[in-house]
């Protein structure tokens, strides 16, 4: 790596000047967009100003538009909404006030725009942008611009970021706000539940959302709710009738309470809207259940970002300014957007249009035509939905094939989502579920019991793991658990674990050579804080963990800012796998993340401490430092302390938090949720289909590698993937997959915490992307070296 190299990152701005704005609606993780315009904007030697109060004051100007500094965006990324305000403005909707915008524009040397809001405020963008030159001529003719000036300004480069809560964007998958706004509907669910529970009470809860259903979907599959109304899908003509059906089935089969999700735009197949009311009206006039509305209103907007909107936030920041630094006169507006784990850039105004042909296709009646334009993750969610929601479970007893769930390895939040889905999906399709407690211990010694449709009801929201779990390993209990497969004729296994299950499977086929019994098909589920299970970007439960550390990270900050002059070193678990500490990292505003896969040394210690000395002489006088439990067996927490402690004496003083077993902890969060029902439903049904296709003379017999399968989230799709194919992508000593797509994530970390990264250190090998957005390539070419030298093949994604 040479010195131009890095000098070419570091200059690529020079000269250039970038404004960022907030228009429309707020919402959280637009502050972590804004952070990240400003301090890459300003690494690449790029001036940056804040445009304060939306397009207001870009047509008023004056102090509305301000330079912003390295240290004007401190402490920003956990606020919620957005700290540079927001306003609706009608000046900008005239060619008038448009002219003043230009005007305060050209005076400043500013060519190139950011603006993050919803899709009214990116084709108000679209739309300056095309009449630039026209705007630039008129000041010209009034004498408000000099010809100098014009022809420095002469084009204008946009790029969009979507903010907005509702996900109603089309060529994103998640916008930012989205998760944020699921985590404050989930919160007051919960809450909800418990007094509905005691009560015996119907709850109608009134999400936000007029032509996007998208939060009253995940919201319902998030809570197992009765029944929800969006206005892409509306209900039957009778479907009074099959809702109160639905609610009584319920009642009889045991449960304490109903909850129906109403999207505020929810609508029937008539286009006749269908309001909260509405739904109460009926269900207290037909059942004479006491029943309560709950409009949740604008505390959907509210609260602190999750730490995954501050990461999407902050990608997409970066990804921003990366455009507009490489945008010509002819590169037409682009919208920075999420396809899987990767930033990517989409035209602007096509993705307007589609979102537009969305509600078109609305108000013509065309409802399949807008379920498919909302894209293939939204018709899953629908899809599982209607079966976990819709379909009556089967009333006879004889099962068709006799299915067992289970649980492998540490607790994680979510596990007990994906066995509620797993054994409800298992019922509707007419199979005999089975439970095992205590994971392949529970196997061996009978712990097996069989489960009805209630036995995991309100199972969604609850952490940790009720069926019990242990790390044991099967292969010194095969006779034990040969024996219970026959006695109690299991025909397939669903593992729901950590490392372990994984572990655990690959012994099973081993099994296989010795014990008949065990030639039954089986699929695991990666369940686990660590996200350290091969063949799979995600493990459900690392979310939740995350977003712990990230709470109790802001604590801290908020401590270290008080009392001044304090550096916290926080150790966060996840075994050898970095993954925590990283994406903890990039979403509390890190100094550092030490993880094992990439070395450190002395000198990155000394260089760290030198930058906490550096960072103390600013108006930021607090550092936080995570260090993955087992990063470096010499360089432990206390070691890296009290180098700390040592180093900082006079300057700064240290403090060190081990945050422990809270990690695994915690009602579980909407992602997590959301995404072990879909995981649980998709093994059910793989697991259904292979039992039939293993028929052999009336018995089960599979012995195929396929029939041992990791299911798993990759790139963009939900895979199966067979466990003995995975052997090689898995570093068994350290209990990691050999390639880890977040890797890429981590010059951004330094990059957002100002490191002078000075790359002259030619011993190590350089980062090789085959995949990954412009600025992770570039960042990955000018800024970083990678001593492990791991080459990558885009393994990016959710």
């Amino acid at each position: 790596m040479t010195h131009e190299e890095h000098h070419a990152a570091k200059t690529l701005g020079i000269g250039k000047a970038i404004a960022v704005l907030t228009s429309g609606g707020d919402a959280q993780g637009m502050n972590a967009a804004v952070r990240a315009v400003v301090r890459v904007g300003i690494f690449t030697g790029a001036r940056v100003f804040f445009v304060h109060e939306g397009y207001q004051g870009l047509v008023d100007g004056g102090e509305h538009i301000r330079e912003a500094t390295w240290e004007s965006v401190s402490m920003m990324l956990q606020l919620g909404g957005t700290v540079i305000g927001s306003a609706r403005c009608k000046d900008f909707r005239e060619r008038e006030g448009r002219l003043r915008a230009a005007h305060n524009l050209v005076k400043r040397g500013i060519t190139n725009l950011c603006v993050i809001g919803g899709d009214g405020s990116l084709t108000g963008a679209d739309t300056f942008r095309s009449e630039w030159s026209g705007l630039l001529n008129d000041l010209q003719k009034e004498g408000k611009i000099t010809a100098e000036e014009a022809k420095k300004s002469s084009y204008l480069n946009i790029v969009g970021l979507v903010g907005s809560i509702d996900n109603d964007f089309c060529g994103t998958d998640m916008t930012i706000g989205t998760d944020s706004a699921l985590h404050r509907i989930i919160e007051i669910v919960d809450a909800i539940t418990t007094t509905a529970q005691s009560h015996q009470r119907t709850f109608v809860l009134e999400v936000m959302g007029r032509h996007c259903g998208y939060l009253a979907l995940v919201t319902s599959l998030s809570c197992g709710a009765d029944w929800v109304f969006i206005p892409e899908c509306p209900p039957d003509d009778d479907w009074e009738e099959h809702l109160c059906r639905r609610l009584s089935e319920t009642r009889t089969r045991g449960s304490r309470l109903n909850i129906i999700i109403v999207a505020e735009g929810a609508i029937d197949k008539h286009g006749k809207p269908i309001t909260s009311e509405d739904v109460k009206n009926l269900v207290v006039k037909r059942l004479g259940y006491d029943t309560r509305v709950t409009v949740l209103g604008h505390v959907q907007r509210g609260g602190t970002p999750s730490a995954f909107d501050r990461i999407l936030g902050s990608r997409m920041g970066v990804e921003a300014v990366m455009a507009l630094l490489e945008g010509t006169p002819d590169t037409p507006a682009c919208v920075v957007s999420l396809s899987g784990n990767q930033a990517v850039r989409l035209p602007l105004m096509e993705c307007v249009q589609v979102t537009k042909d969305v509600t078109k296709a609305m108000s013509e009646k065309k409802f399949d035509e807008a379920l498919k334009l909302r894209g293939r993750s939204f018709m899953n969610n629908w899809e599982v939905y209607k079966l976990l929601a819709h379909v009556r479970p089967p009333v006879s007893k004889t099962g068709l094939h006799t299915v067992a769930v289970m649980n492998v390895g540490a607790p994680a939040a979510g596990m007990n989502a994906a066995v509620r889905s797993t054994v409800r999906i298992g019922l509707i399709q007419g199979n005999r579920v089975l439970v095992v407690h205590d994971g392949f211990e529970g196997l061996a010694k009978g712990q097996i019991e069989e489960a009805g449709w209630s036995y995991v009801g309100g199972w969604t929201g609850q952490g940790g793991s009720k069926l019990g779990t242990k790390r044991t390993l099967p292969k010194k209990n095969f006779e034990q658990i040969s024996a219970n497969i026959t006695k109690f004729n299991i025909q397939g296994l669903v593992i729901i674990g950590g490392f372990e299950a994984y572990t655990g499977g690959l012994e099973l086929m081993e099994g296989r050579k010795q014990y008949d019994e065990l030639c039954i098909p089986f699929v695991i589920i990666p369940a686990t804080v660590s996200n350290n299970v091969p063949g799979s970007d995600f493990s459900v439960g690392a979310d939740t963990a995350l977003n712990t550390i990230c709470t109790t990270c802001d604590r801290i900050k908020q401590s270290a800012a008080g009392t001044k002059r304090r550096v916290f070193i926080i150790e966060t678990m996840g075994g050898y796998c970095g993954y925590l500490a990283t994406m903890a990292g990039l979403a509390a505003g890190a100094d550092a993340a030490y993880i094992f896969e990439e070395p450190f040394t002395i000198r990155d210690l000394q260089a760290n401490v030198e930058h906490l000395v550096q960072k103390m002489k600013t108006t930021v006088k607090r550092g936080l430092v995570l260090r993955n439990e087992k990063c470096n067996e010499n360089y432990t927490t206390d070691f890296i302390f009290n180098l700390y402690s040592e180093e900082g004496k006079g300057i700064f003083d240290s403090r060190k938090n081990v945050l422990g077993h809270m990690q695994q902890g915690g009602s579980p969060t909407p992602f997590d949720r959301n995404f072990a029902t879909k995981m649980g439903a998709k093994a059910m049904n793989w697991m259904t289909g292979k039992i039939k296709e293993s028929y052999r003379n009336g018995r089960i017999f599979a012995n195929t590698p396929d029939s041992g399968c990791v299911l798993g989230m990759r790139k963009r799709a939900l895979v199966f993937q067979p466990v003995t194919e995975l052997k090689d992508q898995t570093d068994f000593e350290h209990r990691i997959p050999k390639e880890q797509w977040w890797l890429k994530l981590r010059p951004l970390l330094k990059i957002l915490a100002k490191y002078e990264i000075d790359l002259d250190t030619s011993e190590h090998a350089t980062w090789s992307t085959s995949a990954g957005s412009g600025l992770e390539k570039l960042l990955c070419k000018h800024l970083w070296s990678e001593g492990n030298g791991l080459s990558d093949h885009g393994q990016l994604t959710p």
